[in-house]
C-alpha cells in the first residue's frame, strides 16, 4: 500500500511593498534635505568661518585666529545678555506652560462656542512681533497712552523706563503673542487622550480637578516638552520684539545676546564677534534642546508620541 505524499507547502516570497514604501519616503524626504543644507547647514558654516576673522561688514575678510573670540568672551556685555536672555526663557516658559495647558485644556471640549474662541486665541499669533510692539509702546505710553485716556494713575507709571517694569511688560506681550500657539498644540494632544480613561474615572468617583492631574497631564507629559523646546529654543532668537518695544533699555536690562549680537555686527561694525555671538547662540539652543528631550526619560518614539 502507497502512502500519499505530503501536499507540498507554498513558501510565500518576502513582499517588497515595505522596502518599496521606504525608499519612496527617501526620495520625498531629498527636497527637505536640500533645503535644510542650503538655508540652515551652510550658512552655520559660513557664520562658524567668519567667528574666526576680522570684518567690519564692508572691506576685506581677515583671517585672524581666536581674536574675534577673545574679544567676544572678555567683553563685560556679554555674560550681562546672557543672563537677561536666561532670565526671559525662564520667566516666559514660568508664564505661558500653565496659561497654554489651560487654554488647550478648555478648547479640546467639543462645545461649538469653543471654536469660535479658539479662532478668537489665535488671533495674536497672526500679528508682527514689530506691529505688536508698536502698539503697546503706544497704549502704555504715560502721557498719550491708556492711562492719560481713561484716566487710570495706576497705568501711567513709566512702564518702560523701569527696568523691573520694562523686563515685566516684554515678559507679558511675549506670553500674549505666543500663548496662542502653544494652546493650539496642547489642545491637539488633550483630544488624542481616550475619553475612556475619562469615563472609568468618573465611575471611581473623580472629579474634574483629579481627572486634570492624574489623567490630563500624565498624558501630555511629552507634549508639554515639546511645547517647552519651541518657547526655550525660541527665547533666544527674540530681537525684533525687544528691539522696537525697549531698544534693550532701560541701559541694557532688556539687551538680550540676539540684541547683543546685532549691535556689535551692524552698529559697531564687528561682525567677527557678533559671529560668536551667533554660535553661542546656536550652542546654547542644541544643548538646551537635548536636555529638554532628555527630560522626558524615554526615546524618540516617546516624543512623538506627544506630539
Amino acid at each position: 500500500m502507497t502512502t500519499l505524499a505530503p501536499p507540498a507547502v507554498r513558501v510565500q516570497e518576502p513582499t517588497t511593498a515595505k522596502s518599496g514604501r521606504s525608499g519612496s519616503v527617501v526620495w520625498m524626504a531629498i527636497p527637505a534635505l536640500l533645503m535644510f543644507i542650503a538655508f540652515g547647514i551652510i550658512p552655520l558654516l559660513g557664520v562658524i568661518a567668519l567667528s574666526f576673522t576680522t570684518w567690519d561688514g564692508i572691506g576685506d575678510i581677515h583671517p585672524s585666529g581666536l581674536t574675534s573670540w577673545t574679544a567676544a568672551l572678555k567683553d563685560p556685555g556679554l555674560p550681562h545678555a546672557i543672563w537677561v536672555t536666561f532670565e526671559i526663557m525662564i520667566l516666559s516658559w514660568l508664564v505661558q506652560t500653565p496659561i497654554s495647558i489651560m487654554i488647550g485644556v478648555f478648547l479640546a471640549a467639543t462645545k461649538k462656542y469653543r471654536g469660535f474662541l479658539a479662532v478668537l486665541y489665535f488671533v495674536p499669533l497672526l500679528l508682527s512681533s514689530a506691529a505688536i510692539s508698536i502698539t503697546y509702546k503706544a497704549l502704555l505710553d504715560p502721557n498719550f497712552g491708556l492711562g492719560a485716556g481713561f484716566g487710570v494713575e495706576w497705568l501711567k507709571q513709566d512702564w518702560l523706563g523701569d527696568s523691573t517694569l520694562a523686563m515685566g511688560v516684554l515678559i507679558f506681550v511675549v506670553s500674549w503673542q505666543y500663548i496662542p500657539f502653544h494652546s493650539l498644540i496642547y489642545q491637539g494632544a488633550v483630544r488624542q487622550i481616550p475619553t475612556s480613561m475619562y469615563e472609568a474615572s468618573m465611575i471611581d468617583g473623580a472629579g474634574r480637578i483629579r481627572q486634570f492631574f492624574s489623567i490630563t497631564l500624565p498624558q501630555i507629559k511629552y507634549t508639554i516638552i515639546t511645547s517647552s523646546t519651541l518657547m526655550v529654543v525660541g527665547s533666544l532668537t527674540f530681537f525684533d520684539l525687544i528691539y522696537v518695544l525697549t531698544g534693550g533699555g532701560p541701559g541694557d536690562s532688556t539687551r538680550a545676546l540676539a540684541l547683543e549680537m546685532y549691535q556689535k555686527g551692524f552698529m559697531a561694525n564687528l561682525m567677527g564677534p557678533a559671529s560668536c555671538i551667533a554660535v553661542i547662540l546656536v550652542l546654547s539652543g542644541v544643548v538646551l534642546a537635548q536636555l529638554l528631550r532628555r527630560l522626558g526619560g524615554r526615546g524618540d518614539e516617546s516624543m512623538q508620541e506627544g506630539v
